[in-house]
Parts: C-alpha cells; sequence; structure tokens
C-alpha cells in the first residue's frame, strides 16, 4: 500500500509537470464507460453537428461526459416550461463541448440549472437577461427561447449557452489551482496581453470584428470569445490568427476539425 501510495504521489508530480509544460492534461480520461440511451444519441445525431463530426472514440468520451453532467446537475423548469430530454440533453451538450478538452468538465461551481421559456427578469441588476450565471446560487439561468436560436443558428457568433458556461469556467478557474485551471489562467493573460499591442487595437477598429459587447470587460471579452471561436472558427483564425491559438489553448481543443 505504502509503494503504491508514493507511485500515485510521483504520478501526480509528472502529470502536474506535463500539463505545465505542454498546456494539456496528461490525460482527460481515466476511464470512459458510460453511455447515452438511443433516444439522447439520437437528439444529439439529429440536432448537434459538433457530435457528429467527432471520431468514433470521442464520440464515446462526449457521451460518457454528458452521462457524468446530467448526474450532476439538477435541472429546472421555470414559468409554463417543461424540462424534456431534448432541453437537458443539449445544454448538457454545448456545456461539454465547451469543456471537452478539459480534464475537470463538470463545472463544479453549479449545482442547478433554470431554464425560462424566454428572457427572464434578474434581481441581480434588475433587468431581463437571455441567460446568467449566478455563483452565489450555484446556479446557471437560460432562457430555452435564445438557448435554441444560439443553438439553430451555428455562425451569428451569438450561443447564449456557450456564454454563460464561459463565465462559470472562468470563476472556476480564478478560484481553484488545477491543471485546467492553471491553463487557463495562463492563456487568458496571454489573450489580454495580445489585446495591449497597438496592432491588435487597430485590427480590433478596422475590421469590428467583435461585437461591440466584448469590449464591456475582460470577463465579457473573453465570453464572447469562445461563441466566436466555436461559431466561426475559420474567420477567427484569418482575422486574428493569435488570439485564436491562445483561445484554442486556453480549452485545450483539438476536435472536430478546430
Amino acid at each position: 500500500m505504502v509503494l503504491l501510495g508514493f507511485t500515485f504521489f510521483l504520478f501526480r508530480i509528472f502529470e502536474g509537470w506535463f500539463a505545465k509544460s505542454f498546456n494539456r492534461p496528461l490525460f482527460r480520461h481515466y476511464f470512459v464507460y458510460k453511455k447515452l440511451i438511443p433516444s439522447q444519441i439520437k437528439i444529439l445525431e439529429n440536432d448537434f453537428e459538433f457530435y457528429n463530426n467527432l471520431s468514433e472514440k470521442h464520440k464515446r468520451q462526449f457521451q460518457h461526459r454528458i452521462v457524468e453532467f446530467l448526474s450532476k446537475k439538477k435541472f429546472i423548469g421555470r414559468g409554463e416550461l417543461i424540462v424534456t430530454e431534448q432541453i437537458k440533453v443539449l445544454i448538457a451538450a454545448i456545456a461539454c463541448m465547451l469543456s471537452f478538452g478539459r480534464k475537470n468538465y463538470t463545472y463544479s461551481l453549479i449545482d442547478f440549472i433554470l431554464i425560462y421559456p424566454a428572457e427572464f427578469y434578474s434581481t441581480v441588476n434588475n433587468n431581463f437577461h437571455k441567460g446568467e450565471f449566478n455563483p452565489k446560487e450555484r446556479a446557471l439561468v437560460l432562457s430555452w427561447k435564445d438557448f435554441l436560436e444560439g443553438f439553430q443558428i451555428n455562425n451569428d457568433n451569438l450561443n447564449v449557452g456557450i456564454h454563460e458556461f464561459m463565465h462559470a469556467m472562468q470563476l472556476e478557474a480564478k478560484n481553484s489551482s488545477d491543471i485546467d485551471s492553471a491553463r487557463f489562467t495562463k492563456q487568458f493573460q496571454n489573450i489580454l496581453k495580445q489585446l495591449t499591442k497597438q496592432e491588435v487595437k487597430d485590427q480590433l477598429d478596422k475590421t469590428k470584428y467583435f461585437r461591440e459587447y466584448a469590449f464591456t470587460n475582460q470577463y465579457e471579452f473573453m465570453a464572447v470569445l469562445a461563441e466566436y471561436f466555436f461559431e466561426s472558427p475559420q474567420d477567427f483564425k484569418t482575422i486574428f490568427p493569435k488570439l485564436y491559438d491562445y483561445t484554442k489553448k486556453l480549452l485545450n481543443f483539438n476536435f472536430a476539425g478546430y
């Protein structure tokens, strides 16, 4: 037992060194064995293009992650909305897509996912929202109407699901020291440094590529960056190659052609 414990200790040290040196986890999975039921797989095949672009190996990983995500979150319908299997699977799919390159992928700061039929009134700032991450309540809140629009129109760089889950990922990285959070923080700082360069500022002014809301603050910029990364990767890569590369490293994202 002592020898086994010492071996595990050495492995964890090596794993940390590897992640720090190569900007990615040594293993994203130790075991992949959980599977979605056929009706859930059909939802992905019919409605989630990203899943269909994955290799068979990565499809198995994606299914495993969705099962894990669904088992750890409580979905609650608000207003007259009834939470269906489709709602749960599609929200979980967006969350798992964003975190697919991470070892820790289940969003530890979220326990509840609240879904309203449409825009909802938030007491956080006394305004109507399409989405919101509330760390105090450990809740991610979504308008199903707007989630679905962002989901179905996959090239307009507007995706409230990606946006809000990125906020949760940001706070997790800020409060944690695991290998995913360390990589996130490092690459986030690289992104912020890019924004201080005059040539990047000039390109931002010239292209007006990112929507104005991105410049509200650094956290909104990162959330918007994630939307653009997934919805228009080729344009993003062409116009801002370094920002794209740092975002890709931040997410450790090497799947489905990204």
